[in-house]
């Protein structure tokens, strides 16, 4: 455990890396009025602040900036409440005062509000993404090159594809892959049905189909969701505003990622209760190892349905962009649950 003293100096360098995106020294520190000590001293709990893991120094004659580690030990026991503005809560309790008859509209707007209010790229998954389950997929072939793929939910909803016929694949191939994809996936989240595909299915269609990669081309084909998959984007491009993404070789990978509503939805997941953060290297993707992603749901008669979640980098403002999320989150659970629980 940190004493009182390397917590209050860790503190400190963080908020202050956070607002000026510029290494952190000792002198710099010193001069802070919440901080009483000598800069040999802070230099001193610097130093064995970098060898425990919490700081790094990207230069040899450069001061110091938070480590993953440092940012997670910030956001897991120094963080301060934030409290926002008048401008902030205006916009805030607009949104929520406001007579919105269909749920898309409400979530659309609040990914709007979002992403002013905290100048981050945000993301909002609608209910419907997690709310239909796969009931049964139908391919019928029109042709020798083309099909129709037919995917019903267990709530009724239909969806129809026009899909493409990889070479040589007959009718009975067809319906014996059907016939395993609805054995297997049946009652399945539609979000998760790629997934599943890949994990659970390819290797059985390996060991008995002699034109496996065909075959689960045309799976993949059917199983793609449609663009109103309720995944809601915004500022995706503010990213760019960040001193450390200004460099388009960094900031490339991030937007083609943004681009994608299947690595969205693998990235802020399925909604569970409470708040998460995920700091720089605790995220998979090498794209965004040098942000944080913080999300939390959003119910609909106490059960989680939704997510609300914010991209941006690392140096991010952790207490104002929490404070947020929580606010919208609360309101989009009232506003819901009053106007569409039945």
């Amino acid at each position: 455990m940190l004493s009182d003293r390397q917590q209050l100096i860790l503190n400190a360098i963080v908020d202050n890396y956070i607002h000026s995106a510029e290494p952190v020294g000792s002198r710099t520190i010193s001069k802070r009025d919440d901080i009483g000590f000598s800069s040999a001293t802070i230099r001193n709990e610097m130093s064995d602040l970098e060898e425990l893991g919490y700081l790094e120094q990207p230069h040899t004659s450069a001061g110091r900036v938070p480590s993953t580690k440092g940012y997670r030990f910030y956001v897991d026991n120094l963080i301060q409440p934030h409290l926002l503005d008048e401008g902030e809560l205006g916009k805030l309790k607009q949104l929520f005062a406001e007579r919105i008859l269909h749920a898309e509209q409400v979530v659309e707007y609040t990914a709007q509000i979002l992403s002013q209010l905290t100048n981050y790229t945000a993301v909002v998954l609608g209910p419907e993404i997690f709310e239909h389950r796969l009931k049964h997929i139908q391919i019928v072939p029109l042709n020798d090159k083309e099909a129709v793929a037919i995917v019903v939910t267990h709530t009724g909803r239909v969806e129809n594809k026009l899909i493409e016929l990889p070479e040589g694949i007959g009718a009975s191939e067809i319906e014996r892959l059907v016939n395993l994809l609805n054995s297997k996936l049946s009652d399945v989240p539609l979000w998760q049905l790629r997934q599943r595909l890949y994990q659970e299915i390819s290797g059985e269609m390996r060991r008995h189909a002699e034109q496996y990669e065909e075959m689960l081309k045309l799976l993949d084909l059917s199983l793609i969701q449609p663009e109103e998959d309720r995944v809601y984007l915004r500022g995706a491009t503010k990213i760019m505003n960040q001193p450390e993404f200004r460099d388009v070789d960094k900031v490339k990978d991030i937007l083609e990622l943004l681009e994608r509503n299947d690595q969205l939805l693998h990235l802020f997941g399925v909604p569970a209760d409470g708040l998460t953060v995920r700091i720089g290297q605790e995220n998979q993707l090498d794209a965004i190892k040098q942000c944080s992603i913080i999300t939390t749901s959003y119910s609909l008669g106490g059960k989680p349905v939704g997510m609300v979640g914010i991209l941006g980098p690392t140096r991010m403002e952790y207490g104002r962009v929490i404070t947020v999320l929580n606010y919208l989150a609360e309101g989009l659970s009232r506003m819901l649950t009053s106007q569409f629980e039945k």
